[in-house]
Parts: C-alpha cells; structure tokens; sequence
C-alpha cells in the first residue's frame, strides 16, 4: 500500500510534465480515478445541461462507484505511465 501511495503521488508530479495535452477521454480518467483514489464515490448531485463540462466529469467520477482506492490509485498510475511515453 505505502509503495502504491509513492506511486501515486510520483504520478501526479509526472502528469504536469507532459508536453502535450492528453484527450478529453484521457483527461476524464484522469480526473476521474484521481477523485475516487482521493475522495471515494462520488457526492452530490448531477449537474445541469448546460454545464456539459462538469456534467461529463460527474459521469466519469460515477463510473467508477464502488471501486476501491487502491484500485483507482493503480489505474491512475497505470494511465500516467501510458501517457509518458506518448506525450512526452
């Protein structure tokens, strides 16, 4: 666990050094699987049409309901990992 956390936390230094902006679908679950690593399922309530960013983002976040931290840590490494090698 302490070494999927130092990981983790590698990860998100990692993504701020990529030269080019992943997809929206890459950015989703990023986004994504970070907040449910960090925050657990997700709260509150959908938002309206007219937000289709942040409506996309709760959809993305609800996705992943039930699945466990370390799982979401590890799917999150895993993409970063990914994206390294293709925008770097």
């Amino acid at each position: 666990m302490a070494d999927l956390k130092a990981q983790f936390e590698q990860a998100q230094k990692d993504v701020k050094t990529l030269t080019r902006r992943p997809d929206n679908n890459d950015m989703l679950l990023l986004y994504s699987t970070y907040k449910q690593a960090t925050e657990g399922d997700v709260k509150g309530s959908r938002p309206g049409m007219l937000d289709m960013v942040g409506r996309a983002k709760y959809d993305a976040w609800a996705k992943l309901k039930g699945t466990k931290p370390d799982a979401a840590m590890k799917q999150y490494v895993d993409k970063v990992a990914a994206l390294l090698k293709t925008h770097k």
